[in-house]
């Protein structure tokens, strides 16, 4: 598979990483994790992002894999108390659930630490910040980033202070290519693109999921694109190597709890970004369809 460089992080990541929420939020055996990530490693995996608020996942990826670390990059984000006794989005928050996750995942420090989807007014506060510039200084972190999306994403790649952009863009979420990714991938920051194959929205004829993925489904229904009508393998497979082929992208980030799953994904992604033609075919559906609030979901 294919190799990137995160930005000015200097990280050699591969095209496809895993995303930890399903793992943490759906009950799956230590075992399962055990022997998903282990396979996953052993095929190729370099890149695991989680989060101190998805419920179990730190816990699970410390008990699979903590004794393989450097086989991989490890990426978590914070900002939300999630069971600390302290408020969400200060100072003491982002010390404790830096110390929480590094006890959880069972290592000395993370490759990436983010703040989790905060607002551009958050981002304001020069203490908040600072606790997290400083844990990169202790060697906590070796690198900071922002995750999120829209307006709130463009003023986090603004103020110049993160290394790492962590946004939606997929074939049913392009605000990003335009808005964010362009002005992130000026300032060498590393790009990773999370929902790449848009929650795979479209398998579902009828909405019966939850609200989580509902406005990609509602807005694939209207995008109508042909590729999503044929064969779900194939379509999953397009709408991952559209993501990779967005200019800046580095990672794509992709949950799953069945470990067949992530080496297919993987196979997809080692075919890399989609041919320009196609690519721009997508695009051209998407400006001539979007409306004005197809904003970024966070």
């Amino acid at each position: 598979m294919e190799t990137r460089r995160l930005g000015r992080t200097g990280f050699a990541v591969n095209l496809l990483g895993f995303g930890a929420s399903e793992i943490g939020y759906q009950n799956v055996t230590a075992g399962t994790v055990e022997n998903l990530l282990n396979s996953a490693l052993d095929a190729g995996l370099n890149v695991i992002d989680t989060a101190a608020c998805y419920d179990t996942s730190e816990e699970l990826i410390g008990a699979a894999v903590s004794h393989r670390r450097s086989d991989y990059f490890l990426f978590t984000k914070c900002g939300h108390a999630s069971g600390l006794p302290v408020a969400d989005w200060t100072p003491a928050l982002i010390e404790l659930s830096l110390a929480r996750s590094l006890q959880r995942l069972r290592t000395d420090h993370v490759d990436l630490l983010q703040f989790h989807s905060c607002p551009a007014a958050t981002l304001r506060d020069d203490n908040l910040v600072a606790a997290l510039v400083r844990a990169r200084e202790k060697g906590l972190t070796r690198a900071i980033g922002y995750s999120g999306d829209g307006a709130d994403a463009l003023y986090a790649v603004e103020t110049g202070v993160f290394d790492t952009l962590q946004i939606s863009v997929n074939i049913a979420d392009q605000e990003a290519i335009d808005l964010a990714i362009p002005a992130a991938a000026a300032r060498d920051m590393g790009i990773i693109a999370k929902r790449p194959i848009a929650n795979a929205a479209w398998l579902f004829s009828r909405w019966s999921v939850g609200d989580y993925e509902k406005p990609y489904w509602r807005r694939l229904k209207r995008l109508n694109y042909d590729f999503i009508r044929a064969d779900p393998k194939a379509a999953v497979r397009t709408a991952l190597r559209f993501t990779l082929a967005v200019p800046g992208v580095d990672v794509a980030i992709i949950g799953t709890s069945r470990p067949s799953r992530w080496t297919e994904n993987a196979a997809f992604a080692a075919d890399g970004g989609l041919p320009r033609a196609q690519f721009d075919a997508i695009r051209a559906r998407w400006l001539i369809t979007a409306k004005s609030d197809w904003v970024g979901l966070r």
